[in-house]
């Protein structure tokens, strides 16, 4: 029978080569190797790669994947992916858990805390990335992207614009969208 391997990360900076490295490293021969480049707040099934992967893998055949939340957004999708594809038979190797069966009763228990711990770890994550982001907000830092135009060239947008020159012409001018264009405008215009 047939080991699948999946990965997914969450920026395209980064690589999936690592976990498939941890895999085989683990002395699990991958046959097929899918990774998905997304956030893990998706749900595992809306994740191009693995639906490809759910489309292919087979009764008796074997899922690998280093980490519990390669398998999921939170607990909940961790344990209805693990439901669901303990049900069609394949057997699922989360490095992370060593040599558990998923399926035993133990195993269920094993898999619920983890999960819930992982989803714990994101959230606190998220929050601490909030207090992080609203501390420099309050230390005058300027978050967001970095403006495309300055001040001066701002009021001059604005002025030509009043003279009668069109969106199209002035982001041309300027090197910037028409979007960019109609912000500036917005945000400036009377």
């Amino acid at each position: 029978m047939a080991t699948f391997g999946y990965a997914r990360i969450s920026t395209k900076e980064q690589t999936a080569e690592n976990q498939r490295l941890e895999i085989e490293r683990a002395g699990h021969s991958i046959d097929y190797w899918y990774a998905d480049t997304i956030t893990g707040k998706t749900c595992a099934t809306q994740r191009p790669q693995f639906a490809v992967m759910l489309g292919q893998i087979r009764k008796g055949e074997t899922l690998v994947v280093s980490k519990l939340d390669r398998l999921g957004r939170d607990a909940q999708d961790v344990m209805a992916t693990i439901r669901m594809l303990a049900g069609s038979g394949i057997a699922v190797v989360v490095l992370q858990l060593g040599n558990l069966d998923l399926g035993s009763p133990a195993g269920k228990l094993m898999l619920s805390m983890l999960a819930a711990v992982a989803e714990l770890e994101r959230d606190l994550l998220v929050e601490r990335t909030q207090a992080g982001l609203a501390r420099a907000k309050s230390e005058g830092k300027t978050l967001g992207r970095p403006l495309k135009t300055n001040s001066v060239q701002r009021a001059d947008i604005v002025e030509r614009y009043s003279q009668g020159e069109t969106v199209s012409s002035l982001a041309r001018s300027y090197s910037v969208s028409r979007a960019t264009i109609l912000t500036i405008l917005q945000n400036f215009l009377p």
